[in-house]
């Protein structure tokens, strides 16, 4: 079986490799590697300092020894805070460093909306109140209208949360409105909430991990593994 490869640039705090890899066919690799260190919490400072195109492209440049198809920027918050330029700027830095193809996490909810059809959302985050609505002022500068939201207002150890938490928030926002559940960051664990929420609330719950391997795997020609998990059966 050739091996293809995935290259994944993510923050310094980033804990869920496992998580990603969970996602991922046994003929891809990730290749990860983490953007230098700063003592900062989980705010919108944070999510400046890890979106720096200038510390992307070197964290891009990290990875290309071995060759990736698709370079992935996995953080939600670095890939919305500065809007849909700001996604853009990540991605062409990325680009600049070599890497053949590059996606983010923010750029791949949209992704994974327009794949859905889906226009209107309700939003699930762990952050604080300033970047809850920096995702709602992105995803609206994208045409996607944000009817419903919450978030946990943590600013560190966001891996932590039990899924049990995460899951009642995500049915305590939920409201007929929405077509669809987006759970932002990269650093909350939801793999295993995704299918079973879809079948309580009958609509698509996409989380931020699970639509960054969605869309480099599209990229690079393969499947995401997620049974049960309505994106990657659309």
């Amino acid at each position: 079986m050739e091996q293809v490869g995935i290259g994944v640039v993510t923050p310094y705090d980033f804990a869920l490799d496992r998580e990603l890899w969970r996602w991922v066919p046994d003929d891809v690799s990730l290749y990860v590697t983490r953007l230098r260190y700063a003592p900062l919490q989980v705010t919108v400072d944070m999510a400046v300092q890890v979106s720096e195109p200038e510390q992307v492209l070197a964290g891009a440049a990290n990875v290309l020894a071995v060759s990736p198809l698709v370079t992935a920027y996995a953080c939600t918050a670095g890939s919305f805070v500065k809007g849909m330029a700001g996604e853009a700027a990540l991605v062409a830095a990325m680009r600049a460093a070599g890497a053949p193809a590059a996606v983010t996490t923010s750029g791949s909810v949209l992704e994974a909306l327009r794949h859905l059809g889906v226009g209107r959302v309700a939003t699930v985050t762990p952050y604080t109140t300033d970047l809850t609505i920096g995702l709602t002022s992105y995803l609206m500068e994208a045409g996607v209208e944000v009817v419903a939201t919450s978030g946990l207002g943590l600013t560190s150890q966001i891996w932590s949360v039990p899924y049990a938490r995460t899951a009642d928030l995500v049915r305590a926002t939920d409201v007929p409105e929405a077509e669809a559940i987006v759970i932002s960051c990269t650093n909350l664990p939801t793999y295993d909430l995704i299918a079973q929420l879809e079948d309580e609330l009958e609509k698509p719950v996409i989380t931020a991990n699970q639509v960054t391997m969605w869309a480099a795997l599209r990229v690079a020609g393969r499947k995401a593994v997620g049974p049960g998990q309505r994106l990657l059966e659309a």
